[in-house]
Parts: structure tokens; C-alpha cells; sequence
């Protein structure tokens, strides 16, 4: 019952609350009708006792319908001495004629041959005066009329509860539609607000009751949340700004000295390890600002005309040392004359992303790939390399924010390079992906819109 939503479970309330009044008011109704009409019924039988039994005439308490009652006297001994309606044995046995003649009103229910149903009998004494001693009198009346009176009301509640519970749960169902309205139309609101909007707040109903309250705590809780969100945005996006400059310093001085020469192999290898974490402390610093910055996977960028090629081989200028330094090689592969629209720095930075967690996770050479789509005529820009590929439990979750697999853990990583390579590409109308189809290594593909394109 508890999973069933909650307008059901209302209209169900509604209806078993229906139900029971129904109920009540049935049997309430069935049990006054049967009490007035036996008190209607002892009122006539009464009148026609007493006028049979002040005449000791059995046809002064005649019946209406002979096949309805009856009305006879009978001696002390059970002869029948007279008899009106539809039956003429006698209706009394010997300890009843006897209780009665000895002065008791008697009050029977039976079944008497050639009455219908079942049959209300009234036997006393008879005290006429012209009466022998010990004669009784019995009048009767069939309860028949009163027990098809009394099923017709059951027959109508049996038929008209069911309707009425029906339309009442109709009813019921749609109050709690009404109800419930301003409820949906806040969870409708709830689901595009964002926190970076300070003017989106969730609906509040005209009515100042239970319903507008919650909306009003979750509008504060709201408000509290863009605070808390500004503040966190803030200080990542100083931080990382605040590390740029000193992370960039560090890594030209270690590059000098690297260049320099001189240097042992122990000295060397520790040269390149550090150049190393440098240039992955300046890509989380650059990360991090493109997180703060973005607002609900829409970056900010400025588009302009760049070549493919030039920007390929930047990238390769930028990692090539730290490839040789582990014996792998950078190559370029196609890019002649394509031309796309946009922001050259977040696209260096999709790609250092990307080159940066081939040299870091796969294996052999990596290629900086560029080519005009065929279905779409975009431009598909692609890194690939020839390690193992993704981790299975990483493989359907590659691009959300802090996603590691096992071995990114053991080596290093934040998660975010994925996320912020995704986050690059749709801000240029694109989409970045992982190649499944048929490549012998790892390779993630950036699909952008060609030169001239609508966004």
C-alpha cells in the first residue's frame, strides 16, 4: 500500500470510508424500516384481537386478502368453532391453546398452510359473554409484504452502494488531483532549476497552508544552496587561477634544468618525474577552473576560425618531451585544410586531457588523429593509443565527473579530465565518445561542428 502513490491511496481512504458510512447507513436504515414495520403490523393484528376477542366473532378480525392472515376461534378442547381467511386447521397446539386460555397473550412466528411466508400469530383469550369458558381466539398475518419491502432496500443498497462509492472515488481521485496540483507543479519547477540561477524559485500555491510552507522551506533551502554553491565556485576558481602562475614558473625552471644536462641518471629520472607532476598539476589547475566555470554542462567559449593541423601539432610540441622521456613518440595523422570554429584554448585543453591519460594509462604510440566526417560533415578529432582500453566497471561512466578506474587509482588521476573534455565538446555544439568500433587500442573521438555550421 505504501508504494502505491499517493492520490491512490486517498481515493482509497475516500472509498473505504465511503464504504463504511454506506454500511452504517444500510443497516441503520434496514433496522428502523423492519421496527416500524412490525410496529405498524402488531397495531393491526392488535385491533383485530381485541375485536374477535370482545364478539368471540371470528369475522369481526377477518383479513383484507384471505391468502394474507386469518382469524378463528377455537374451544378449550382445539375444535375449530370458527375460522376467517386462508386457512381453516388450527393454528394453535395444546400447550398454546391451554397458555392462552388460561388468560396469557400469546406471540408466535410460523409457517401456516395457505398463508404466504412466514405467518405473525396474536392468541389470547376470548372474553365475550356469550363466550364458553376456555374458548381462544388466534389472528394472523403474513409477513411477506414486510420481508419484500425489507429485500427490495437491501437489493437498492447493494445495488446503489457500489455506484455511489464508484462516483465517490471519481470525486475523491479528482480532489486529490486538485490537491496535489500545486505539489506536481513544484516537483515539475524542481527538476530545471539550477543552482547558478538565483531567480529560479519553486511555485508557491495561493492558499497559505502545508503545501506552501514546504515551498517555502525548499525556496530557503534553495537560497542556502547557491550560497553555499557561489562560495565553493569561488574559491576553486581562485585557487585554481592562484596556481597557474607559480606551477608554470616551476615547470620552466625544471625544464631548464633538464635541458642543461649534466646530470646523473638518478637526478635525470627525478627531473622528469617532477616535470611530470607539474604538467598534470597544471591540467588540474586549468580542470578546475573549467568545473567553476561551467554552468550546467554550458561552458562559456569564444569561437573564431582555427585550423586543425596547427592546433594538433601544438598539442605534440606540448607533450613530446614527456612522451620521449618514456621511449613513446607523438604522431600527427591528417588535419590538411580543415578549418573549425572555435575556441583554440578549451580545445588544446580537450586534447592535453586526452593525451595526458593516454601517456599516463596506455601503452605504445599515441596519434593525434583529424578527418571530415562522412555521415554528418562535422570534424572528428581523435587520441588514440595502443593500451588495453578502458577498465569494464569505467567503460559506461568514462565521462562523469570523478569516475576512476582501479589502475587510475594506483597511478594517479583526478577523474576529471574525461568530464571536462565532454563538458568542451558540447559547448561547442559537439560530443566527445569512446571508440568501440573495431579499434585496436584506446581511443576517445571529439565530434565538432565543421566551419560555418549552425551550433
Amino acid at each position: 500500500m505504501s508504494r502505491l502513490p499517493i492520490r491512490v491511496r486517498l481515493t482509497a481512504a475516500f472509498a473505504l470510508a465511503m464504504v463504511l458510512v454506506l454500511a452504517a447507513a444500510g443497516l441503520f436504515v434496514y433496522l428502523r424500516l423492519k421496527e416500524d414495520l412490525d410496529e405498524s403490523l402488531d397495531a393491526a393484528l392488535g385491533a383485530r384481537a381485541a375485536a374477535v376477542a370482545g364478539s368471540g366473532d371470528a369475522s369481526a378480525g377477518a383479513p383484507e386478502e384471505e391468502d394474507e392472515g386469518f382469524a378463528q376461534v377455537l374451544s378449550g378442547t382445539g375444535e375449530v368453532l370458527e375460522t376467517e381467511g386462508g386457512t381453516g386447521d388450527p393454528v394453535l397446539t395444546g400447550a398454546e391453546r391451554d397458555s392462552a386460555a388460561a388468560g396469557a397473550r400469546l406471540t408466535l412466528e410460523r409457517a401456516v398452510p395457505g398463508i404466504e411466508g412466514m405467518v405473525r400469530i396474536l392468541a389470547g383469550p376470548v372474553t365475550a359473554e356469550q363466550g364458553a369458558a376456555g374458548d381462544v381466539f388466534a389472528v394472523g398475518q403474513s409477513l411477506d409484504d414486510r420481508d419484500e419491502t425489507l429485500s427490495g432496500v437491501v437489493a437498492s443498497f447493494a445495488i446503489g452502494g457500489p455506484i455511489a462509492v464508484l462516483l465517490a472515488s471519481l470525486v475523491g481521485y479528482l480532489l486529490a488531483t486538485a490537491g496535489l496540483r500545486p505539489v506536481e507543479a513544484m516537483r515539475r519547477r524542481a527538476g530545471e532549476v539550477s543552482l547558478t540561477h538565483e531567480d529560479e524559485r519553486l511555485p508557491l500555491p495561493a492558499a497559505h497552508d502545508e503545501v506552501r510552507r514546504l515551498g517555502e522551506t525548499l525556496n530557503e533551502m534553495l537560497d542556502r544552496l547557491r550560497r553555499s554553491f557561489d562560495r565553493e565556485r569561488r574559491f576553486v576558481a581562485d585557487a585554481s587561477h592562484e596556481l597557474r602562475t607559480p606551477v608554470a614558473v616551476i615547470k620552466a625552471e625544471l625544464e631548464a634544468a633538464l635541458r642543461a644536462g649534466g646530470h646523473d641518471a638518478q637526478v635525470r629520472e627525478a627531473l622528469v618525474a617532477a616535470l611530470e607532476e607539474c604538467d598534470h598539476l597544471a591540467q588540474l589547475a586549468e580542470d578546475l577552473l573549467v568545473v567553476a566555470r561551467a554552468a550546467e554542462g554550458e561552458l562559456p567559449v569564444r569561437r573564431e576560425a582555427i585550423e586543425v593541423t596547427p592546433l594538433l601539432e601544438g598539442v605534440r610540441a606540448r607533450f613530446g618531451d614527456r612522451a620521449r622521456e618514456h621511449g613513446r613518440e607523438l604522431r600527427v595523422d591528417g588535419g590538411d585544410g580543415l578549418r573549425i570554429e572555435a575556441d583554440d584554448l578549451r580545445l588544446r585543453q580537450a586534447l592535453g586531457n586526452l593525451v595526458d591519460n593516454a601517456l599516463r594509462h596506455g601503452a605504445g604510440d599515441v596519434v593525434l588523429r583529424a578527418r571530415r566526417s562522412e555521415a554528418d560533415g562535422g570534424v572528428e578529432l581523435e587520441v588514440a593509443d595502443e593500451g588495453a582500453g578502458f577498465d569494464a566497471d569505467l567503460a559506461d561512466r568514462a565521462f562523469e565527473r570523478f569516475a576512476r578506474g582501479d589502475a587510475a587509482r594506483t597511478r594517479g588521476g583526478t577523474g576529471l579530465g574525461l568530464a571536462i573534455v565532454r563538458a568542451i565538446a558540447e559547448a561547442h555544439g559537439g560530443r566527445a565518445e569512446i571508440v568501440t568500433d573495431g579499434h585496436p587500442g584506446t581511443a576517445v573521438r571529439l565530434w565538432l561542428p565543421a566551419a560555418g555550421a549552425p551550433m
